[in-house]
């Protein structure tokens, strides 16, 4: 207790939860990197472009755009439901799939085949899982130790005694962990599993793009990615979770049974 703040010990469920999303953002990439390097001879060179591709792409390029815009648009875009999700889900698609475009087309030019383009898939959604599913479970893990460790009312003394205003944010930190219902930690390694079908099969629609030479599959490509990111957030906003999760991975496997069947012939 600090203050008459009491934080709740994190409950079994929800470490577990963590924990196996945690296996989930980290041990399928590289599983399924491992899987189809020995099953079809991909090259691990191209699971890096995708990696490498996503960090240019999604979290360095398109962040700027990010930036720019919302202090250009401030509410107008951020206050809006609709708008900001067509926003996000258009940016997304475009930044990503463009990125997917040409890094097949300039940097895989010698190892463009399909059995690359599922290995470049794994990589652009494995890296996406680490990077933003990956770590915050590591951190929530961490969060979760230090509560039930009995270790909080220490970190929050002494961040208070420096900055009321990260006092506040650490605080918001540990209830989170400790009081959000645990079945939505589950819903993270859920998340992950539909967006890394999503970014295979999409993966292999713009191969076929580069590949054919045919600029509708990669234009289907962004519009796919567009639809799906846009409806999530929609979703969000009226649904439970879990149903909105269900649904991502309901679309994602569709999809992904598509490309299947594509990939097969």
């Amino acid at each position: 207790m600090l203050d008459n703040v009491t934080i709740p010990n994190v409950p079994l469920a929800s470490i577990a939860g963590i924990a196996l999303s945690l296996i989930v953002s980290v041990g399928l990439p590289i599983a399924l990197c491992m899987i189809v390097w020995r099953k079809t001879k991909a090259r691990i060179s191209v699971f890096l472009i995708g990696a490498a591709t996503f960090v240019l792409f999604a979290m360095v390029l398109e962040q700027i755009l990010h930036t720019i815009m919302f202090k250009v648009c401030g509410t107008a875009l951020t206050g809006s439901l609709w708008l900001y999700a067509l926003y996000g889900g258009l940016a997304a698609g475009i930044f990503e799939e463009t990125g997917r475009y040409l890094a097949m087309k300039l940097c895989m030019k010698k190892n463009l085949n399909k059995q690359n383009a599922i290995m470049y898939g794994v990589g652009h959604g494995g890296i996406e899982a680490i990077l933003l599913a990956g770590v915050t479970c590591v951190s929530n893990l961490a969060i979760a130790a230090m509560i039930n460790g009995g270790q909080a009312p220490m970190l929050l003394n002494s961040v208070r005694s420096v900055d009321d205003a990260a006092y506040q944010q650490v605080l918001a930190q540990l209830m989170t962990v400790s009081t959000a219902p645990s079945w939505q930690f589950y819903m993270v390694g859920l998340e992950r599993i539909a967006a890394m079908i999503f970014h295979i099969s999409a993966s292999y629609l713009v191969y076929l793009a580069v590949s054919r030479k045919k600029l509708p599959y990669y234009l289907l490509a962004i519009l796919i990615h567009f639809l799906m990111d846009a409806l999530v957030v929609i979703a969000a906003r009226y649904l439970p979770i879990p149903v909105v999760e269900a649904l991502l991975l309901l679309i994602s496997g569709a999809f992904g049974y598509v490309i299947w069947r594509m990939y097969r012939k």
